[in-house]
């Protein structure tokens, strides 16, 4: 049996769960959260909690028994705690503003990045080199932070670029310099 699949979601008081067949939408304080399940997966309310079974033993429904309790599990936290990414900006002159919703990104190009966040998605500004995506979808926060991220990737060698919080970047040395002069 799948050691995730088979742990129970809690639910909190403050969150209304809808199961309808294949259908799941979980209420909260934060929010309302709707997927649609595989249909091979049951997901069943059992005193308070969420239970989910498999039908068979064999290895998709594996698969699928673990990664349909974390997305059940994950859209519980989401609409009562939400999600947050940080992202650090690192170079000379490389900053982040915020101009309503709108993130804008100065990160040595000719042009700023202007990026115009999703439904259900924010940006928070700590400082110009500091910023964090927040949300109550996992899957969505995760995939803005990646999309801001990938405006410019930090380089190796100087390491200037935008990378998640406490991400280690692994530095190159730079050239290496003649011995002995020219011949």
């Amino acid at each position: 049996m799948s050691r995730i699949g088979r742990l129970p979601i809690a639910i909190p008081a403050t969150v209304d769960v809808t199961i309808d067949g294949r259908n799941v939408t979980v209420s909260g304080p934060k929010g309302t959260l709707r997927r649609s399940l595989h249909p091979d997966i049951t997901v069943s309310r059992e005193d308070g909690t969420l239970v989910v079974t498999r039908p068979t033993e064999q290895k998709t429904h594996k698969q699928l028994h673990g990664l349909t309790r974390t997305l059940v599990s994950n859209m519980v936290v989401g609409v009562t705690d939400g999600y947050r990414k940080g992202l650090e900006i690192t170079g000379v002159g490389y900053r982040a503003a915020l101009s309503g919703r709108k993130l804008t990104l100065n990160l040595g190009y000719s042009h700023p990045i202007e990026i115009d966040p999703p439904d259900g998605i924010s940006f928070e500004l700590e400082n110009p080199t500091r910023l964090a995506v927040v949300g109550i979808d996992k899957e969505l926060v995760g995939q803005i932070a990646a999309r801001v991220r990938s405006t410019r990737k930090p380089e190796p060698y100087k390491g200037k670029g935008v990378r998640y919080a406490g991400e280690r970047i692994r530095r190159k040395a730079g050239k290496a310099g003649k011995i002995g002069g020219k011949k």
